[in-house]
């Protein structure tokens, strides 16, 4: 099969972490970063654009080295260079890297002084106490790491969405074309849009004679078959993730899906009301006695309990059947309510696109405004925007505008909320920008009175709009940090500011529960994908799934304005 993206972007990022503990040349280890970032984001697959002859070279961050090696990945499944690099420095201490507060420094004063190679290694040594005892560290910071490594093995078995996008997609496209397939959907926390999956959930309605069932356990990616009937099979894949296909009757499709969908609770509560009407529920249909009433389409099913089709990112059992029963259930937000993506960057500091190219990715997408939020000065990245940058990026978006049609960049900058709560450039700046997006970006380890103090204290500006990301968090790899949500909402809700749900795969930022919460505090929000170049736009789905499973609708999202609506709500001066 061929060789995913997020593959060949792991080898890269691999390779970085380790030249990066072997203090290799630092602009190499950026440029390997680069790299991985600029393939995990693009569009197409990069075995495709070889199969059809195209010039890696010619992408962004790809020279004619990285190019090579792309191919080189994409034939054999390896690079050499990292085979190289692995010999001499373990593979794991990698995975170190991924946990907050062990820089490359750290990992590496960790193995040589403790012989600390892996993740469960570096656990034993924080709760022995060795930690603590290497010079620099101290009982503090072992407690942090013992903290963040336990952390960070809870979620080791589940993937990220979008990772499980791009797992599944090619297995779905490949039983789709199996002789007697009728249908086939990937049900579980898959199709409610979790966050993170722990296995694929994969229902077939076919024909009493299809083969599907052998074809599934020769998929080129199957590496072990667990098992194996007639309407059932579990394997693994060589990413790791196991993966169940059931196989069931047209007149049991609609019953199964709602069964594997879920999730438990859901099901539970809608087994009980079944019970109340004399009927039994289950993946089969739904039966009266033995007569099967129901059962061939989800309709049917909730029907049978008279209640109108529940979408599956509602189906967590928190309120959505009472507000069925009522006829209130949220009408949610679409991608097609979108007018307009309020968090992106560009070359002038992290990004690796112009503002006309970003633009022009937008306008593709029919949005009507696209905001640029380069980073500022102060911690979130060493070119950021000082005053005079600023100024004159502020100069050259208006210049730019006159020479758009049909789309209007917007002026804007994410901010650092610096410890003591103000912002990282004066006021005198900030009023010339359309709107400020701002952010927490150092200091996660405040108390949760401090963090919330300091993030109040930077509400209180009146050149403040959005909160970024606002918990900081980035899913299996770094906790959020701790922060009264509640008080923040009501604040932001007081002074005319917003939240912004980070749209961006690896944040998701805000939860689903923290969606509802804001929801019901009625705090309005930005879903914005925070996107680093113009293929990161389509990470607004993304967001909108996230929103949607937080019962978010269109009127609680401020970029489903128009933009001479938006434009006064960010006035609130």
């Amino acid at each position: 099969m061929p060789v995913r993206n997020s593959e060949i972007a792991d080898i890269f990022e691999k390779l970085a972490d380790l030249l990066e503990i072997e203090e290799s040349n630092p602009f190499r280890v950026r440029a390997y970063r680069n790299a991985a970032q600029s393939i995990r984001g693009h569009g197409k697959a990069m075995a495709d654009l070889l199969e059809q002859g195209a010039d890696l070279s010619e992408l962004p961050d790809i020279g004619e080295d990285l190019a090579e090696k792309i191919q080189t990945i994409v034939t054999t499944g390896e690079l050499p260079l990292l085979n190289e690099v692995e010999s001499r420095t373990p593979a794991a201490l990698s995975d170190m890297m991924r946990i907050e507060g062990l820089g490359p420094k750290r990992v590496k004063t960790l193995y040589k002084t403790l012989d600390i190679k892996s993740i469960d290694d570096l656990k034993r040594a924080a709760r022995s106490g060795k930690i603590r005892e290497i010079p620099g560290f101290g009982k503090k910071t072992e407690d942090r790491i013992r903290t963040r490594v336990e952390g960070f093995t809870s979620h080791e078995q589940r993937v990220k969405l979008c990772v499980a996008e791009q797992i599944a997609e090619p297995l779905v496209d490949y039983l789709r074309k199996v002789k007697g397939v009728k249908d086939i959907v990937i049900a579980g926390s898959f199709r409610r849009r979790k966050e993170t999956v722990g296995d694929l959930d994969i229902l077939i309605a076919a024909a009493r004679d299809s083969i599907v069932m052998d074809r599934f356990v020769e998929f080129g990616e199957v590496v072990e078959v667990i098992s194996k009937g007639r309407t059932r099979a579990r394997v693994r894949l060589r990413c790791g993730m196991s993966v169940d296909v059931r196989v069931v009757p047209a007149v049991s499709f609609g019953a199964a899906l709602v069964y594997f969908t879920g999730s438990k609770q859901h099901n539970i509560a809608i087994r009980k009301m079944g019970v109340r009407r004399n009927l039994k529920i289950n993946e089969y249909g739904v039966f009266r006695d033995k007569k099967r009433v129901a059962g061939k389409s989800e309709k049917s099913v909730y029907a049978s309990v008279g209640l109108p089709v529940i979408v599956p990112e509602l189906r967590e059992n928190r309120g959505e059947l009472q507000a069925a029963r009522k006829n209130r259930l949220p009408h949610l937000i679409t991608m097609e309510d979108i007018r307009g993506d309020l968090h992106c960057h560009t070359r002038a500091t992290d990004g690796r696109d112009t503002p006309r190219r970003m633009a022009e990715a937008a306008a593709e997408r029919g949005y009507e405004y696209l905001s640029i939020n380069d980073h500022s000065k102060r911690v979130a990245v060493a070119n950021g925007l000082d005053r005079k940058r600023l100024l004159k990026q502020i100069k050259e978006i208006d210049k730019l505008n006159e020479k758009l049609d049909g789309i209007e960049l917007l002026k804007s900058v994410e901010l650092d909320i610096l410890q003591d709560g103000s912002l990282d450039l004066p006021d005198s700046v900030i009023k010339e920008l359309d709107f400020t997006v701002c952010a927490v970006h150092y200091g996660f380890n405040l108390s949760r009175r401090k963090q919330t103090d300091r993030v109040l204290r930077a509400m209180d500006n009146p050149y403040f709009n959005i909160l970024a990301h606002p918990t900081g968090r980035l899913i299996n790899e770094r906790e959020p940090y701790p922060i009264n949500l509640e008080a923040i909402m009501k604040a932001a809700k007081e002074r005319g500011c917003f939240l912004e749900l980070n749209a961006h795969p690896d944040r998701l930022d805000l939860t689903d529960d923290a969606c509802l919460l804001a929801k019901e505090i009625q705090v309005r929000i930005a879903v914005s994908t925070d996107a680093h170049s113009a293929s990161d736009l389509r990470y607004m789905r993304c967001g909108i799934d996230q929103a949607r499973r937080g019962w978010l609708e269109k009127t609680d999202i401020i970029n489903t304005l128009s933009l001479s609506k938006l434009k006064e709500l960010f006035a609130r001066r």
